[in-house]
């Protein structure tokens, strides 16, 4: 009872201002309550866009061949299967190329990400001869595809060398082409995948730091390198947690540096490119049946390799979303 007095004393006092108001409060409350509507039908929307897909390929990696023609089956399998997994883990050596995957996106992502800082702690807070074109370097970096310097990279590591120096001794260059090699090479000099965007991300953060915290710990005897391990680097923990998470998908969802320097050896990103090709000579070494595959069921095993290779990436962003989002918030763009 008290409760509807309370509310009913609410709604008094409403019409009273509003009344005094000219209608002016009322028709604000209006347009309040229309742009939460709006806004919420946008969210709903951009997430379904986002989801629908993914909701698709699960529902159809369960699903038998049968239920891909059948009419009647849209989203909820008739004939619940786990094998289309089996299949898929069969045609990418899933475990093997898991494993590698893994090793060479973490291993180049903390690479990338040490090189980085470094270098975007340097743009932010020193000056030195010829900085704004060293800048200006790093953002061409973003800018240039790599496609674009494919064949350099390739006759580069295919025949490498250091000013003649390995050809006099070895008697021919070096061929670095089927190894790791290149992919620490280039992180370790900035021109690995994406480096320019971390570097301008990094550079960024640190230039909204104030800089009394610096010349507080220079006044306190610390030193450059002291100042920026112990002041710098935990406040920055954020941005480099984000740029962490952007080279570990980028590296791991990554076909052009694969292919070119990694040849043969499996990868989730190799793998997922040649499964479609792969499942006829599958089929056939199992049943012992020359068959045609269906365009249906090639898709079919398709979205469920795509499934098991985002699979991890989803289960990093669960573990760290928090840091990331608190980042996306806090860079800004300050020129």
């Amino acid at each position: 009872m008290t409760k509807a007095k309370t509310n009913k004393k609410t709604l008094s006092e409403f019409r009273e201002r509003n009344r005094k108001s000219g209608g002016y409060l009322m028709k604000r409350k209006i347009m309040d309550v229309g742009i939460s509507i709006c806004r919420a039908l946008l969210l709903f929307g951009m997430c379904f866009l986002i989801l629908q897909p993914i909701l698709n390929k699960i529902s159809v990696s369960f699903m038998t061949e049968e239920d891909l023609f059948n009419p009647i089956v849209i989203s909820i399998p008739e004939h619940f299967t786990t094998q289309n997994y089996i299949i898929a883990a069969d045609l990418m050596t899933y475990k093997e190329a898991l494993i590698n995957s893994s090793w060479i996106s973490i291993t180049i992502a903390i690479l990338q990400i040490a090189v980085c800082t470094l270098v975007g702690y340097g743009f932010a807070r020193f000056k030195f001869p010829l900085k704004n074109f060293w800048f200006a370097c790093v953002i061409l970096v973003i800018l240039v595809p790599p496609q674009t310097i494919s064949s350099s990279l390739h006759l580069h590591f295919r025949f490498f060398d250091v000013f003649g120096i390995i050809e006099a001794l070895r008697g021919e260059s070096l061929n670095l082409r089927g190894s790791v090699l290149p992919y620490y090479m280039l992180s370790a000099g900035c021109m690995g995948l994406k480096n320019g965007l971390y570097i301008y991300m990094i550079r960024q953060f640190f230039r909204n730091i104030p800089e009394d915290m610096e010349e507080a710990a220079y006044v306190d005897g610390c030193g450059t390198l002291k100042t920026f391990v112990r002041i710098m680097l935990p406040q920055a923990k954020p941005i480099i947690t984000s740029c962490f998470l952007f080279a570990f998908v980028w590296q791991w969802t990554d076909g052009f540096y694969s292919k070119m320097f990694l040849g043969t050896r499996p990868l989730v990103s190799t793998a997922l490119a040649r499964i479609v090709d792969s499942i006829g000579p599958y089929i056939q070494r199992i049943t012992g049946v020359l068959t045609t595959v269906s365009v249906a069921y090639s898709n079919c095993i398709l979205a469920t390799g795509t499934l098991m290779i985002i699979l991890p990436l989803i289960i990093l962003y669960l573990f760290a979303q928090r840091t990331f989002v608190e980042s996306i918030s806090s860079t800004g763009i300050k020129m």
